[in-house]
């Protein structure tokens, strides 16, 4: 497919779901416009590029996250499958979940990094024939919507801004957050009535050889989720919770691609990450929690 057809085929995509999103500079509704621009009633213009996405950051932001770390991740969990146990634990719960019969299933992924769990996840919920899944990734890093839209078609990509997300409330019947940061007060405004949040958050054990090969300090080997869940607790009802724990043996060209797309390794010594990346196999923990939330009735 040409870059160009890219560009048609996601403002093509875009424009059956326009009535989601809402202007970053305005909050007015917006429109898709000649298969080239989403527009506000105000004419706020945010083009669509040749790529398939759409930038809906108002100001730009520059992050660690670059386009070497979005391809290590992609090789390691769309080509290798690193995640696939997590991916069909969560697809597990929405299918339990939700709601039978909708018409409709959107998700939304925030942070959603170069989208391969979004993908993931949207091809394996099982719907009815008169079904669809509509599914939208945004993340903050427009080198990772920029990989997302270059290998996943028929799905929203946006870069936007977590503390101001460019759709209207109550519009998502699932909202995903995986390993990356959230906004809790903006999940509540998106989610519809029986809407669910998917947070997945790390356990103790979650790349427990990474951390004990980077660092000495005991306080960096060792990690403990009980903040985030408790803060998590603080805005949802959580109506299910489960443990994904596995290892994986990792060749090496896994394990450059792990370390190159952890954050870890950013605070570690060179000689310490140098020392793990030639390693020719390492067996490797995945020890996650996963909740799922429903806003509050009484807060």
């Amino acid at each position: 497919m040409s870059k160009m057809n890219k560009k048609v085929k996601s403002a093509t995509y875009v424009s059956n779901f326009e009535s989601v999103f809402k202007c970053p500079v305005c909050s007015a509704s917006m429109h898709v416009v000649a298969l080239e621009s989403l527009v506000c009633e105000k004419n706020h213009t945010f083009d669509f590029t040749k790529q398939g996405y759409i930038n809906l950051m108002i100001k730009q932001s520059k992050t660690k996250y670059g386009k070497d770390l979005f391809t290590e991740r992609h090789s390691l969990i769309a080509e290798k499958g690193f995640f696939k146990p997590l991916m069909a634990a969560i697809t597990d719960i929405i299918n339990t979940q939700k709601k039978q019969g909708n018409e409709q299933l959107s998700l939304l992924d925030t942070g959603c990094g170069e989208g391969s769990h979004l993908a993931d996840i949207c091809e394996r919920i099982s719907i009815g024939e008169d079904s669809s899944v509509m599914g939208a990734g945004i993340d903050i890093a427009k080198e990772g919507i920029l990989s997302a839209a270059k290998h996943y078609s028929n799905m929203i990509w946006a870069v936007a801004d977590l503390a101001h997300i460019p759709f209207k409330d109550q519009q998502f019947d699932v909202i995903l957050n995986i390993l990356s940061p959230s906004n809790y007060t903006e999940f509540n405004r998106l989610l519809k009535k029986d809407g669910l949040v998917v947070k997945v958050v790390p356990r103790s054990g979650y790349l427990k050889e990474l951390r004990e090969a980077f660092f000495a300090e005991p306080e960096k080997q060792n990690y403990s989720n009980a903040e985030t869940v408790a803060r998590f607790r603080e805005y949802f009802e959580i109506v299910a919770s489960s443990r994904v724990f596995y290892r994986q043996t990792l060749d090496r060209s896994s394990i450059q691609s792990l370390v190159k797309m952890t954050p870890l390794a950013w605070s570690a010594s060179e000689a310490r990450v140098a020392s793990f990346l030639a390693k020719e196999t390492a067996e490797i923990t995945v020890d996650l929690e996963v909740l799922v939330g429903r806003e509050m009735v009484h807060k």
